[in-house]
């Protein structure tokens, strides 16, 4: 006994896919809301760094003092930063409950190191904490200007 043939799938016409027109017409649309779409986006750009950056000096006060609340004092400006996630040697060693940061110390939203000295200029019983904005320069307005601790 011979298997009834089965039944083909109709083919699709030759002419069957886009043409250039239809592409072309797809790109320009997309373009048209991509123009209209992108400068929203970009506007927020620099007030979320600006949050980021706020948010960080915070996190890294808080850390700051958990260190001081341990060891009697903040690190020095030699020791920087790092001494939130590394222990001190010596006798200080013990008395060191860190890591005070769940990772590396981070860098500000424009990849500038954050600006650390104890005892402080402006704050000469504690420290001095600041980003120096975009430009990584002292000063400056809107994205460039500082953002400080102590402010």
């Amino acid at each position: 006994m011979t298997p009834a043939p089965r039944p083909r799938a109709p083919r699709p016409p030759a002419s069957a896919g886009f043409t250039l027109i239809e592409i072309i017409v797809v790109i320009v649309v997309i373009a048209v809301l991509a123009s209209l779409v992108a400068p929203n986006v970009f506007r927020h750009v620099d007030s979320a760094r600006d949050s980021t950056v706020r948010s960080q000096v915070e996190m890294l006060g808080a850390a700051l003092d958990a260190y001081r609340l341990d060891l009697g004092r903040y690190p020095t400006t030699e020791e920087g930063l790092n001494a939130l996630v590394t222990a001190p040697a010596g006798a200080e060693a013990g008395r060191w409950k860190g890591p005070y940061l769940r990772k590396k110390v981070p860098v500000d939203p424009w990849t500038h190191p954050y600006q650390y000295s104890s005892p402080g200029r402006v704050n000469p019983t504690g420290y001095d904490l600041l980003s120096y904005g975009a430009d990584g320069q002292p000063g400056g307005q809107g994205e460039n200007a500082d953002v400080t601790s102590w402010e």
